[in-house]
């Protein structure tokens, strides 16, 4: 049986600052496959949305990293964005808004920990970018993400150098070879698919990363190990 979270669809809009013409894009997104009932999925949960609010995400933070960091190169662009679109991030603003008790998901689901888990929290998150963008334009969603990722973006002060070269060069000093990836696993469906990449240094633990595509995974798995190993601490 579905359960669906607490809260008026309005208190919810008051706390996305965003208010619905259309509150059957708002539900969609709040609600997970657990909910509906089988072959239902595709058609009214938010895995469709959660796709589409991904690239929305993705177009209006670079937009915001075009505009505040002109001196930037591309690769300093892009690591800023890889860390403002990541999933923990996604998830921390879901935890913020307190979209996880808003969640539409079944009791089973809820009573093991659901309404908290990051990937429900980070694609909710997206699905509600996607709603918005599909709701009010491209204008409205822009907005939404700028109020709630551009403080975020400009606090930010981890590294800017790219975590595999960081990895292997800090291997290389310790006169070992350089590391290897390998995917171990591959969740999700085809339009949006979760890899998950080992990352090995010769003398320690592997490292262990996620991504929407190998490249991010790995930069991921590199970056675990990095933080582990006290070599980037911020």
């Amino acid at each position: 049986m579905a359960r669906s979270g607490r809260g008026t669809a309005d208190t919810l809009e008051g706390r996305l600052g965003y208010s619905f013409q259309d509150k059957a894009l708002l539900m969609q997104a709040l609600t997970h496959a657990s909910a509906l009932n089988a072959g239902g999925a595709a058609r009214g949960s938010y895995q469709r949305l959660e796709f589409l609010g991904d690239r929305v995400l993705g177009l209006a933070v670079a937009t915001m990293l075009h505009r505040h960091f002109p001196l930037a190169d591309e690769g300093e662009l892009a690591r800023r964005l890889n860390h403002m679109v990541k999933r923990e991030t996604c998830a921390d603003i879901a935890l913020e808004l307190d979209l996880g008790e808003a969640m539409r998901i079944s009791q089973s689901e809820a009573q093991t920990g659901g309404r908290r888990k990051t990937a429900l929290l980070a694609d909710i998150c997206e699905a509600v970018i996607a709603a918005i963008y599909l709701d009010g334009g491209f204008p409205a969603a822009e907005d939404f993400v700028r109020r709630l990722w551009e403080p975020r973006m400009l606090a930010w002060s981890g590294p800017l150098r790219d975590a595999k070269t960081t990895l292997q060069e800090w291997a290389q000093s310790k006169g070992l070879p350089a590391p290897g990836y390998q995917v171990t696993t591959r969740e999700g469906p085809d339009h949006a698919p979760v890899f998950v990449v080992a990352v090995t240094v010769s003398g320690y633990a592997p490292g262990e990363g996620r991504g929407g595509s190998k490249r991010i995974a790995e930069q991921n798995a590199a970056e675990a190990v990095l933080r582990r190993e006290g070599v980037w601490t911020e």
